[in-house]
């Protein structure tokens, strides 16, 4: 019996953007609503909700990465020509925020200047990561199996409207997380804030999904054409029903629900580019299989993989029934 290792390893770095996406999405939303929130108090609590679990969150960032050079390095060669602005940008303020996180405490309270970094950091993280997706979306230039494009391919009004989309779901998950982690006056602005960007996250998600069918013919094919457009039909049908879920549970003053369900739109919105993607790990350019690595290498790769990925999985949802709950105001980082 043949296996398939290429595919295999498509579906664990799937699955580890995925996990990144969705985890380290509601902190980073965290730092895009501070200016929200501009009371030292109320951002102490913010932070409090997340330290924690946002180092290990950005875990499977590392993973999805180094997974990509060591398992499909033509694509990664590719990938990185096209696209070095926005990730080196997404780099700096990933690290940036992390500064800011930590020397926000050490500051006291002339901690204003790395409130600004935590925020910027965090938005411009999010912003990179939504012209990453729109980029690859758009597809990227390629001859001889080597990008072919310009320096600024990645800079176009599609790939801002993903970059906005990703902006306003990563808020949308931060104050979904703080409605569920704090309570008072500042729970119930983060409620409020919820209910705004569902609101536009669900306009913004209309906008980029009538614009996407349109870019490639592939990618009309696989949502309009029969059989097809079967399969794909459920992915709206059950993006509609997560957006019912999450604002009755926010109308009702839930706290697990909305959570859950803004989780499942993203979810749901990374199962709709796997069904535009697939079998193409580069839209139009290289497939999995002519990116992939040699057989060899990824079974020696997947047994590293098959002890990594459990224990990662395993710690992280340690780390997150540890400090299940409300957190106690009176408790701080240190």
């Amino acid at each position: 019996m043949t296996v398939d290792l290429p595919t295999i390893w498509a579906g664990i770095l799937a699955f580890a953007v995925l996990a990144y996406v969705v985890l380290d999405g509601f902190d980073l939303g965290i730092g895009i609503l501070f200016p929200f929130f501009p009371k030292r108090h109320d951002r102490d609590l913010m932070t409090n909700s997340i330290a924690p679990v946002w180092d290990g969150n950005e875990t499977w960032l590392v993973l999805g990465g180094g997974g990509l050079m060591a398992v499909f390095p033509v694509a990664y060669a590719t990938l990185l020509p096209a696209l070095y602005m926005p990730i080196i940008l997404m780099l700096l303020g990933l690290v940036f925020r992390g500064v800011a996180f930590e020397f926000r405490w050490r500051a006291g309270p002339d901690s204003r200047l790395w409130d600004i970094g935590f925020w910027a950091g965090s938005t411009l993280a999010a912003l990179m990561q939504g012209l990453v997706v729109g980029a690859m979306v758009q597809g990227i230039k390629v001859e001889n199996r080597a990008f072919a494009g310009g320096p600024w391919d990645w800079l176009t009004p599609f790939t801002v409207l993903t970059a906005v989309a990703v902006l306003v779901g990563y808020a949308l998950l931060g104050a979904c997380w703080m409605n569920l982690k704090l309570n008072g006056e500042v729970q119930e602005k983060a409620h409020k804030i919820a209910l705004r960007t569902t609101v536009m996250l669900l306009l913004l998600i209309g906008a980029v999904s009538l614009a996407t069918p349109f870019i490639r013919q592939v990618y009309f094919e696989r949502w309009f054409a029969f059989p097809t457009a079967f399969f794909s039909a459920l992915v709206p049908l059950f993006l509609v029903g997560s957006a019912a879920v999450l604002w009755h549970g926010l109308q009702t003053g839930r706290h697990l629900r909305p959570f859950l369900a803004a989780l499942g739109i993203f979810v749901l919105g990374f199962c709709g580019l796997g069904i535009s993607f697939y079998p193409y790990i580069l839209p139009g350019a290289l497939t999995i299989h002519e990116a992939a690595a040699p057989d060899s290498s990824l079974k020696f790769l997947l047994v590293g993989a098959v002890v990594l990925v459990p224990v990662i999985l395993a710690y992280t949802g340690y780390a997150y029934w540890v400090f299940r709950g409300k957190i106690d105001p009176d408790e701080g980082y240190h």
